[in-house]
């Protein structure tokens, strides 16, 4: 286990969303942001996202691609206690691993329901995790998540998941984390695209964005520079500033 204090110049993660209710439009994605802001504040880059169907050779594929790839991957939804629910079963698949109802599951699924509601065989389901993971704690709804390698697999609902990370980021290596300026220029991108791409390669280091917007009156466009070194972001932030003097 990695200690929180523990940095290194630029761990990477993917994002893995489960569920074929999110490709219908059923259920609309809230995690992928979530994910990317929270892994921002520790260093971490979120490099990919995708999203998969409930169907095994699915999952199998993405994880084992993605976990080659990267420092760590995240995954949302498919541990829930009814039939569909295939996330744990399939990780197992993709760490060739076994899985079956993890003792230390059980004694938190009971402890949860105790007073609630039955521990009835569907929610049993969700203490079954393959050989070998550690548990991710849910102080929400009690049933756990759990990590497996460098894959961290969590449920689909927004508020369980959010508890997960906030369980399982101590754990988590971190870089230096990305400060960001935004500027809004009030000009179209137009105005702006060739002095902004000259201010991009006097600071290769930095992340230079343009992002233009309409506010009912006219187009305009924001400039987001992101860099980890503080002395390169407020340069190039001043170099864009300078920029729009000179426009305007």
């Amino acid at each position: 286990m990695n200690d929180a204090s523990s940095t290194s110049p630029s761990p990477t993660a993917a994002m893995l969303v489960i569920g074929d209710e999110i490709l219908s439009g059923r259920t609309k994605d809230r995690n992928i942001g979530f994910v990317a802001s929270y892994l921002t504040q520790l260093g971490i880059d979120l490099k990919e996202a995708r999203i998969v169907p409930d169907e095994t050779p699915e999952i199998v594929s993405a994880v084992n691609a993605l976990r080659a790839r990267y420092t760590y991957v995240f995954t949302s939804g498919g541990i829930g206690p009814t039939h569909d629910d295939i996330t744990a079963d399939a990780i197992a698949a993709a760490f060739g691993v076994g899985i079956d109802h993890d003792p230390r599951a059980v004694e938190i699924l009971k402890r949860w329901y105790e007073g609630r509601a039955e521990l009835n065989e569907a929610r049993l389901r969700m203490a079954r995790i393959p050989f070998g993971a550690d548990l991710i704690e849910n102080r929400v709804s009690g049933a756990p998540g759990f990590r497996i390698g460098n894959v961290h697999v969590m449920a689909g609902v927004p508020a369980v998941l959010e508890a997960m990370m906030d369980a399982l980021a101590p754990s988590l290596a971190r870089g230096t984390p990305v400060g960001s300026v935004s500027i809004d220029t009030g000009l179209g991108e137009g105005r702006i695209a060739g002095p902004l791409g000259a201010i991009a390669k006097a600071y290769p280091t930095a992340i230079i964005g343009s992002y233009p917007y309409f506010d009912g009156g006219k187009h305009a466009t924001v400039v987001v520079v992101r860099s980890r070194d503080s002395a390169v972001l407020e340069a190039a932030a001043a170099a864009v500033h300078a920029m729009l003097a000179d426009l305007a």
